[in-house]
């Protein structure tokens, strides 16, 4: 038998994993084989899940890794295996000029874990999340039989639908109406079949391929680091983006188009300074910045590095009316032109350094709960959240998280993508009496997300995480998860698939 210690825990380090056994399909045949043959399966990829939701509780373990071919290609789509990376897609692609959208931060997810968690990216403001980009999916159902699903072949109607040849009925709740949504399964009046598996979490299906609509030319990106003096002035100048950039995209002038706006906070500017990665990757952050805003522009392909920096330099001539110096006028506007630092098209090394420096914010964070679960209390975790509210809500959203925070005596970072109302705040642990107090927050935050026409649970799924779970009940209520419960039942009738992933069966 296979050494089964590498796959009984995820990114999460949810505890007590263990597992009946392992296999490595490289065929549907053999999933189909391992699933029916099975008591209970639990479908692996990366395991790079944050909720628990790829660590193993005694099912058979199907590890997708091996399924990693790309099977077809159309100008508009590939079909790939589930356990293909996303940096192995996007290389695929690459070799013809064509980009796959919505990917997630991580590229070293599997295409099969982004469809069952309708993972999400820093771009999602202009491109949508995975579902938005799903043509089809082909998955083994909980009795080994193959079940292939195209959009526009099965839909709802009265409530109900047809899948499989067993009647659906499905869950009656409303969703919220923001970009960024991976709480339990999917509900609309009209909806197409594909749509109940995406964001499932393996518990109806386990995904064998998937067919993902791309981009024909991958776009033309510059990025921003934009160091603002108050919290005020980076959700103003977010908001004049996005207000810049929705417009651009119903009218022939491109106007300026921003993909994405990330942001980080006080104590997030912190690290980078303690941690020296602000002077490691020669990024200047002004002494008094409260928030510092990334930004990605998207610019005409004929803009290469040299006529980027053409366009800065004339940001004071009104004559000029190209995409990149509107964006440079408006940050003028700000104050803010002279203290941004701008990575254009082509300036690789440029471009990789404020990457650099926002991807090391959550290492520097994730670094410190480590320390502290080492020197202080092994059972010290990660202790964060994973919320939306639309963008009118941001900042009420993030007075909250700060005085959640506060109130507790707690130390805290949050950081996220602003663009999308969707950020992480996250507590930064001295005792494991702050991450309960921690989660006392957290479940506070989820009420107000709620009550703001937010998503508790916008981006990493509910996993078999305890407090996710109940973010989820208060997003739906007991009905809602009945509900659920009641797709589960009529899909997967013993509670094969991944058992205990974003409910138990029982309350």
């Amino acid at each position: 038998m296979a050494d089964l210690t590498a796959y009984l825990d995820d990114a999460a380090h949810f505890p007590g994993g263990h597992a009946a056994g392992i296999v490595f399909p490289r065929t549907i045949a053999e999933v189909a084989a391992a699933v029916a043959s099975a008591g209970s399966v639990l479908a692996i990829g990366a395991q790079s899940s944050l909720t628990g939701g790829a660590t193993p509780m005694g099912e058979l373990i199907v590890a997708t890794a091996g399924m990693n071919q790309v099977l077809e290609e159309t100008p508009a789509t590939i079909t790939v295996q589930a356990g293909i990376t996303v940096a192995e897609m996007q290389q695929h692609l690459a070799r013809r000029g064509a980009w796959f959208p919505p990917a997630p931060t991580f590229t070293g997810a599997c295409a099969g874990g982004i469809v069952a968690t309708n993972a999400a990216g820093a771009a999602t403001f202009k491109y949508g999340s995975t579902r938005d980009w799903v043509e089809a999916i082909t998955l083994v159902l909980a009795d080994g039989s193959l079940l292939r699903l195209r959009r526009g072949e099965i839909t709802a109607a009265a409530g109900s639908m047809m899948v499989a040849g067993v009647r659906v009925a499905l869950p009656t709740y409303r969703m919220p109406a923001v970009v960024k949504k991976s709480a339990g399964y999917f509900a609309a009046p009209d909806m197409d079949a594909v749509d109940l598996f995406i964001g499932s979490e393996g518990t109806l299906g386990v995904i064998v391929d998937v067919t993902f609509r791309v981009l024909s030319a991958a776009p033309n990106v510059a990025v921003a680091l934009i160091p603002c003096q108050s919290e005020e002035q980076a959700v103003r100048l977010a908001g004049r983006l996005r207000d810049a950039s929705i417009a651009s995209r119903t009218q022939t002038d491109r106007g300026i188009d921003t993909a994405a706006i990330e942001n980080v906070d006080r104590r997030c500017i912190e690290i980078l300074v303690e941690d020296g990665v602000a002077t490691r990757e020669n990024v200047s952050i002004p002494d008094g910045t409260e928030m510092i805003l990334f930004v990605q522009l998207e610019l005409p392909s004929e803009v290469d590095a040299a006529r980027a920096y053409e366009q800065i330099a004339a940001a004071s001539d009104l004559s000029t009316d190209a995409a990149l110096t509107r964006f440079c006028r408006m940050l003028s506007e700000e104050d803010l032109l002279d203290v941004a630092t701008l990575a254009a098209p082509g300036d690789g090394r440029r471009f990789r350094q404020l990457i650099a420096v926002r991807e090391a914010v959550p290492a520097g964070v994730n670094q410190r709960v480590g320390i502290a679960q080492h020197r202080v209390d092994p059972r010290i975790t990660k202790t964060a959240a994973d919320m939306a509210v639309p963008f009118e809500g941001f900042a009420e959203m993030n007075a909250i998280y700060r005085r959640g925070f506060e109130s507790r005596g707690l130390d805290y970072a949050i950081w996220g993508h602003i663009s999308d109302g969707n950020v992480h705040p996250n507590v930064i642990p001295r005792t494991y009496e702050d991450v309960e107090r921690g989660r006392e927050a957290i479940l506070e935050f989820g009420r107000a997300a709620v009550r703001l026409g937010g998503c508790p649970l916008a981006e990493h799924g509910v996993g078999r995480s305890a407090i996710k779970q109940e973010l989820l009940r208060q997003l739906y209520g007991d009905e809602g998860i009945e509900q659920m419960r009641a797709v589960k039942t009529a899909l997967d009738p013993a509670w094969k698939l991944a058992p205990g992933v974003i409910f138990e069966r029982h309350q």
